[in-house]
């Protein structure tokens, strides 16, 4: 019964963020991602190189939407996406025949590697499960996947979210850095 009553949770709902607070996510989370996009479709178009990634969508809504979580700083942002990308990858050279085994250890993997050093990222549990189910384009990259996307992606949205986050009286990015 204890076990179960911990499911209730033990507290309520956060409160409404304001309009203003609203607009300035949207906007970080626009310019971030368009720009990550503008250069896989434009510039790194015909090539082998691939630079916007599915977590990237996760990582927005932290470094944009919830700017003074520690799982949103930039420590946690490069780390948790780089770390995650060469377990990834690693898992997937090592278990490819397996492909639901290598799913799941690279995921948990990923997991305890970032919390071992403090760089817990969630989209970064993403980032190394694309690493194994992602497109041979994704595949073909091999470690050069933690580089482009997986660090540069994420070190052009840390650009932007400094940029954005900062401009606003009522915001302020990053909390930390290390």
């Amino acid at each position: 019964m204890k076990y179960i009553k911990k499911m209730k949770g033990t507290t309520k709902s956060p409160p409404a963020v304001s309009l203003s607070e609203i607009i300035w996510s949207w906007i970080g989370a626009f310019l971030g991602i368009a720009l990550v996009a503008f250069i896989n479709y434009n510039i790194f178009k015909g090539t082998d190189l691939v630079m916007i990634i599915g977590s990237f969508g996760a990582t927005a809504v932290l470094i944009y939407g919830a700017v003074r979580s520690p799982l949103a700083q930039p420590r946690n942002l490069i780390g948790g996406h780089v770390i995650s990308a060469i377990i990834g990858v690693t898992t997937y050279n090592l278990l490819n025949n397996h492909m639901w085994l290598a799913a799941s250890i690279a995921v948990a993997t990923a997991i305890a590697v970032m919390h071992a050093t403090k760089t817990l990222h969630p989209p970064g549990g993403a980032t190394a499960l694309i690493a194994v189910i992602g497109s041979q384009k994704i595949h073909n990259l091999g470690y050069l996947y933690a580089i482009i996307p997986a660090g540069l992606g994420a070190t052009i949205m840390l650009v932007v979210a400094l940029l954005i986050n900062n401009i606003p009286k009522s915001r302020r990015y990053p909390e930390f850095w290390i």
